[in-house]
């Protein structure tokens, strides 16, 4: 499966600095632990290689820290080994997990892209909550439609997570929030805000509805309020749902909505881009506390 240029790995424990660390160098690329970060840049394969082997990567030092401050027990970590001193302080407790260390040319003929950030973990997935968890103290949720842009969906859990809302859920066909570049583009906060996946909406409508949200669907109709009327007198639970750039929202979203918002718009310009959109739309509905 991989190019094998050279020797075999080099296999050691080092003491990094204070921190006791389960360093791998390698100079190879044929030992079965980096099959996790083989062919990155791959969309088709990883985004159904990944949620099947229960894994996602992390990419960054930060996003790396955010994931364990979140829980999440990483599998293995791939750098640079000039990140070592900022990496290692993360892995104290996880000294039984191998650290993968080895030169640019070499990483990157394995991931497909240079690693300029320094550093990727395979992190085990955690299991999806249930929509009745996620949502049980939530008054502002934020539904997402069949967005396939990773780019997108990072950036509105990114505006999720600095202007509010409470948490996410993201429809069956909706890209996966734990792609890595959907975590890099919300700055890790994906792995802070709840979420959770909808079933249909056949069943995803009566649920929502039973906990008491109204369904506010973004979209342009001839029977839309706008904005500004809507935020006016909004409901107590308001669950916001929004499209794909393209199409726009499904017909059976719309058939779900209890009311259809506009964004007033000027100089003929008809949208925003969808997590432009939903930053609008959520810092107006915003919960004052």
């Amino acid at each position: 499966m991989f190019p094998t240029p050279g020797r075999l790995a080099i296999r050691r424990r080092l003491l990094c600095e204070s921190w006791l660390v389960h360093i791998e160098h390698i100079e190879s690329l044929d030992d079965p632990g980096l099959e996790d970060y083989s062919r990155l840049t791959d969309v088709a394969l990883r985004r159904v290689s990944e949620p099947a082997g229960g894994l996602y990567i992390a990419e960054s030092t930060k996003v790396i820290s955010r994931a364990i401050a979140a829980g999440h027990r990483p599998r293995s970590v791939l750098m640079l080994e000039r990140w070592l001193d900022d990496v290692a302080p993360m892995l104290e407790r996880f000294d039984d997990v191998p650290v993968y260390v080895g030169e640019s040319d070499l990483l990157t003929s394995l991931t497909g892209f240079n690693l300029h950030r320094g550093a990727l973990a395979a992190m085990h997935r955690p299991p999806l909550a249930g929509v009745e968890e996620v949502i049980a103290d939530a008054r502002r949720v934020i539904i997402i439609e069949d967005v396939v842009d990773h780019t997108n969906v990072g950036a509105i859990f990114r505006a999720v997570a600095g202007i509010g809302a409470d948490a996410v859920l993201v429809t069956p066909r909706c890209a996966d929030p734990l792609y890595r570049r959907s975590v890099r583009v919300s700055m890790g906060t994906v792995l802070q805000v709840p979420w959770t996946r909808l079933p249909e909406w056949d069943v995803a409508a009566p649920m929502l509805h039973a906990a008491g949200f109204h369904l506010a669907a973004l979209a342009l109709s001839d029977t839309s309020v706008t904005l500004d009327e809507f935020a006016a007198d909004p409901p107590e639970r308001v669950a916001l749902v929004l499209g794909t750039e393209g199409d726009g929202l499904s017909r059976h979203a719309l058939s779900a909505a209890d009311s259809v918002v506009t964004i007033p718009m000027m100089h003929g310009v008809d949208s925003l881009n969808v997590a432009s959109a939903s930053a609008v739309a959520m810092y107006q509905l915003r919960v004052q506390h």
